[in-house]
């Protein structure tokens, strides 16, 4: 229920993920089917089918849902990759890797945002993810090479650990910039390296921290 008491389910956040101009199925039937109102505080369980970010500690936000299915159907994912995700959050978005792709390794920086998220992933039953409380910016060449890396956190360049991890072929998925005013750019890693395919959409996103990133303010 939304506080003005409407009925609301991820039926609505399809219809977001539509109106931003999301048209993969699989991507859309992945939203329909992960309940975002088990991977936010309880705090703003009311929320949960808004097409907004809500807060996470840290002074950390979600990824807006209609931009999330942006992001993950520009990576073109057909279900059998691996997929390395920087920034968990509470695991929604990783929920919705793990119906479209095989197996996804996600890192978080903050080690209770990971832990919540461990949780709220096992309580779906959703096996096929590992959260990683660590610097994302890093990567994590243990399951590298990835088919697919979606970050989510802005920084003005790739990182290059994230670079050198992705499997030729494979795509990558950041906003680019400073946070803030960012532009959420698709690369492809060719033979000549990773190469700009094009902007999915201008957006505004919290700052990536790491070694790779900006240095972490808060210890």
């Amino acid at each position: 229920m939304t506080r003005h008491g409407r009925a609301s389910s991820p039926e609505d956040l399809v219809l977001a993920a539509r109106r931003a101009g999301v048209t993969d199925d699989r991507v859309l039937a992945a939203i329909r089917a992960i309940p975002r109102a088990a991977f936010v505080s309880p705090a703003y369980a009311w929320a949960a089918y808004q097409d907004r970010p809500l807060p996470l500690p840290h002074g950390q936000v979600t990824t807006q849902p209609s931009l999330s299915a942006m992001m993950i159907a520009g990576l073109g994912l057909t279900g059998g990759e691996q997929v390395l995700e920087i920034g968990t959050g509470y695991g929604y978005q990783a929920a919705l890797l793990s119906r479209l792709a095989a197996s996804v390794v996600s890192i978080e920086i903050w080690p209770d945002i990971a832990s919540q998220a461990r949780r709220d992933l096992h309580a779906q039953g959703i096996r096929n993810v590992r959260v990683v409380a660590g610097d994302g910016t890093e990567g994590y060449a243990a399951r590298a090479p990835y088919d697919a890396v979606l970050v989510s956190a802005a920084f003005p360049d790739v990182p290059p650990p994230l670079a050198v991890q992705l499997r030729p072929g494979g795509r990558l998925v950041q906003p680019i910039g400073p946070g803030g005013q960012d532009e959420v750019v698709l690369f492809e890693r060719q033979s000549a390296g990773l190469q700009r395919l094009r902007l999915l959409t201008p957006a505004s996103f919290v700052r990536l921290y790491g070694r790779y990133g900006f240095p972490r303010a808060e210890p």
